[in-house]
């Protein structure tokens, strides 16, 4: 078995169940896969996201999941039309859509939290 041929999933963590899938599968369009006592497993393409509940659950500061988006600016459009709302960091250089490019100007980064606070992010290579 090649590990690099598998499907990857990512935990993330929610203390309220109906809120995270209401945000993941409303408004960011992924597909709850299924559901078990302690979570759920939503769908992607390629890979797998299991939401665990954890009722005192306090997200930290740094992302702990994102996606790479061919169109950065359009990406952020589409999610700020679904109601996400991006953060724009005091002196990161943003600009007016929360996306950050890195010196040299080939990468971009927006960042979002889901209603937990996890910092979740958009990147263009």
């Amino acid at each position: 078995m090649e590990l690099r041929s598998t499907e990857p999933v990512s935990f993330l963590y929610a203390s309220d169940r109906d809120r995270a899938l209401g945000f993941y599968c409303d408004q960011m369009g992924l597909t709850l896969r299924s559901s078990d006592p302690f979570g759920d497993f939503i769908a992607m393409d390629h890979a797998v996201i299991r939401l665990t509940v954890m009722p005192e659950f306090k997200a930290g500061q740094h992302p702990v999941f994102g996606w790479n988006v061919p169109d950065i600016r359009t990406s952020v459009q589409a999610l700020r039309d679904k109601g996400v709302a991006f953060t724009i960091y005091d002196g990161m250089g943003q600009d007016e859509d929360g996306i950050w490019t890195a010196p040299g100007g080939t990468a971009k980064v927006a960042w979002f939290a889901d209603p937990d606070g996890n910092v979740l992010s958009l990147s263009e290579a």
